[in-house]
């Protein structure tokens, strides 16, 4: 049997344990906070020391703020660290002893310990609670995860919704339905967020299509559907591919390129502009 801990990162990405992609319970974290997590993770991964009952892993305050953002100050990382570790979710196994799925609930990391002193070599020492690391070192099932398709995004749904697809890449069929109410939790929307159908699609699901398809190496497509036209979303298909071609290379292209008008160039506002400014020359207007 292929276990998670025994697969390398490489230039598609570290593997990521089943088990942490598909956890509720994670709406409190936003996206700077999902983006950091993925590197805690691949360096406690990458390690293999994830097995180990004592393991610790320790990383500069820097390189994940640079990772993150452009501030100089450690405080947006400190605060994202924070937050992972106050953050109480919940994982979905199966027992290696009786075969029959558990729910966990569980913190994130165990401890951070910071450097109070800001400096560039400053550091936060962290670990990972023991029992979810027994879960994570019996894990079977990954998606592999590219940080920088993370750190690009803006939307912690569309993060999510990436890790899901990213989860299901190599399966042999490429649609799966969720019911409405596990698809929301796997999104990480917080309980009575986005209740009117009309509101989950503008602001959760419209964003986190708009990022995964223009900036992952995945394609998704998500219908929401009802019985009828007046019927509450009850269930929700969605669709995947990988992505080649210039699909893949404008998608590559865009996550190098500046954050700043990023979301208007996914939507085509820009194009849009420049064409009705390369009119207006045209006709004197």
């Amino acid at each position: 049997m292929s276990l998670t801990v025994r697969q390398y990162t490489n230039s598609n990405g570290f593997p990521k344990a089943a088990e942490l992609i598909e956890i509720t319970g994670a709406h409190a974290l936003e996206a700077s906070d999902r983006a950091i997590l993925y590197q805690l993770l691949q360096i406690a991964h990458d390690s293999d020391r994830l097995a180990e009952p004592d393991a610790e892993w320790e990383i500069t305050l820097a390189s994940l703020r640079r990772a993150s953002s452009k501030h100089e100050s450690n405080d947006r990382v400190r605060e994202s660290l924070r937050r992972l570790r106050r953050a109480e979710v919940k994982v979905t196994f199966v027992s290696a002893r009786t075969g029959k799925q558990r729910v966990m609930e569980t913190h994130l990391l165990e401890f951070t310990d910071t450097d109070e002193e800001e400096s560039s070599d400053a550091t936060v020492q962290f670990g990972i609670p023991t029992r979810l690391r027994v879960v994570l070192a019996k894990s079977n099932r990954w998606g592999r995860i590219r940080c920088e398709v993370a750190y690009a995004m803006t939307s912690k749904y569309a993060i999510a919704l990436y890790e899901l697809v990213c989860l299901r890449a190599n399966r042999d069929h490429c649609v799966e339905v969720l019911s409405y109410e596990q698809f929301r939790d796997l999104l990480g929307v917080p309980p009575g967020t986005y209740d009117r159908g009309l509101d989950f699609r503008r602001k959760g699901v419209a964003p986190a299509l708009l990022e995964v398809n223009g900036l992952s190496d995945m394609g998704v497509d998500i219908d929401l559907r009802r019985r009828h036209a007046r019927a509450p979303i009850h269930e929700v298909a969605i669709s995947w591919w990988s992505k080649s071609g210039e699909e893949f290379r404008a998608a590559m292209e865009e996550r190098n390129r500046s954050k700043v008008g990023r979301m208007a160039r996914l939507r085509g506002e820009v194009e849009k502009m420049e064409a009705l400014e390369t009119l207006t020359v045209k006709t004197g207007v």
